[in-house]
């Protein structure tokens, strides 16, 4: 089992700022590939802790834009790394991009349901203060008590998110 150090930092608000150099650079790149660049993950939510790493989804409008959208991508230094077992999401990983912050990057097609996961998750936070502040300690106390990559995934985001996109996928339908 690898163990790594994970860092969970309190918000920071040059994070929405971070996510904006990163979504010009996309959208210069991308032009109309693109249907929307979205800011999701932790980064995305107000007050909420988060590892400092900014989530980005592209929404491109279905497959048939994927070709198209992985060849705009290598043109400014991304590569496709597939879905990483992750249907509905495409992987990018970068090298030389010291100018941006750090950041995942996925492209989606709009039909996604691991899209709209991201997107319901970022909303219901983002309108639940108390549920920021409830699931920003949980983060901060498994961190301190986790040591492995797989336990804080486990600990902290597959529980907590569930938990959550359960409840706004209940407050969407």
């Amino acid at each position: 089992m690898i163990t790594k150090h994970i860092v969970v930092e309190p918000f920071d608000e040059h994070w929405r700022l971070d996510f904006l150099k990163i979504q010009n650079e996309l959208t210069d790149a991308l032009g109309q590939l693109a249907i929307s660049i979205e800011h999701v993950g932790s980064t995305s939510v107000q007050g909420l802790s988060a590892k400092p790493i900014i989530d980005i989804d592209v929404v491109i409008k279905d497959y048939n834009a994927l070709k198209d959208t992985i060849s705009a991508l290598e043109k400014i230094g991304y590569q496709y790394e597939g879905d990483l077992g992750i249907p509905g999401r495409e992987a990018f990983r970068y090298d030389g991009k010291d100018h941006l912050k750090k950041h995942h990057l996925y492209v989606c097609p709009a039909d996604s349901p691991e899209l709209k996961r991201h997107i319901a998750f970022r909303n219901y936070l983002r309108t639940h203060p108390d549920a920021v502040r409830k699931y920003s300690l949980k983060k901060k106390r498994e961190r301190k008590n986790t040591l492995t990559i797989l336990n804080v995934i486990l600990n902290i985001n597959l529980p907590s998110s569930k938990e959550f996109i359960r409840k706004s996928e209940s407050e969407i339908s």
